[in-house]
């Protein structure tokens, strides 16, 4: 199915140049002479690459068969990580590589929304939030109490996060998936 330009909104998914895209950004520009035109920012779904076309107001693109669902994340092997979807039980790989930073702070059965593209999986949105256990980090020095003193913290998934000085080695916290920055402690 074609999208003809006056209907693209920001978040469609499109074949662009035999890939699929997302809509990143939208901008109309109607000269004093002439056709109107489509300014775009399209991000790559498969490698992450920006582009940005400008199309008249003539043109149109085809519809990505592009769908999300959630799943749940199982575990770590060799080739990538493993996830099952939640309606139909399937599982599916992706690799290390298309995981990126967001791998750092998944946990087992973690509730991740799932991206495919023609039946294949292509992303992963891990929880916005995870509660993680601090397994290394330095005790704090004796008298530094001035404000906002951090330290570095080790967490159970591995990962390195920037904690207050009051933290300690077993403690529970939480922390943004999506920067890695710490939030609070876990209650």
């Amino acid at each position: 199915m074609n999208i003809n330009a006056s209907d693209f909104k920001k978040g469609q998914k499109v074949i662009y140049e035999g890939d699929p895209y997302d809509i990143v950004e939208l901008h109309f520009v109607k000269p004093g002479k002439g056709q109107a035109l489509y300014k775009l920012k399209l991000r790559n779904l498969l490698k992450g690459t920006n582009v940005t076309p400008t199309l008249r107001s003539g043109d149109s693109l085809e519809q990505a068969d592009v769908r999300k669902t959630n799943g749940q994340y199982l575990y770590r092997d060799a080739d990538g990580f493993i996830f099952m979807e939640d309606e139909t039980y399937e599982q599916y790989t992706i690799s290390t590589e298309k995981m990126g930073d967001s791998a750092n702070f998944l946990l087992d059965g973690a509730k991740c929304e799932l991206l495919f593209y023609n039946d294949q999986l292509i992303g992963v949105d891990p929880p916005a939030h995870v509660i993680v256990e601090v397994t290394y980090t330095e005790p704090a020095a004796r008298g530094n109490t001035t404000a906002n003193v951090t330290k570095a913290a080790t967490v159970e998934t591995g990962a390195e996060v920037q904690v207050p000085a009051f933290i300690d080695q077993g403690e529970k916290i939480k922390v943004d998936a999506r920067n890695g920055e710490y939030i609070e402690r876990a209650k």
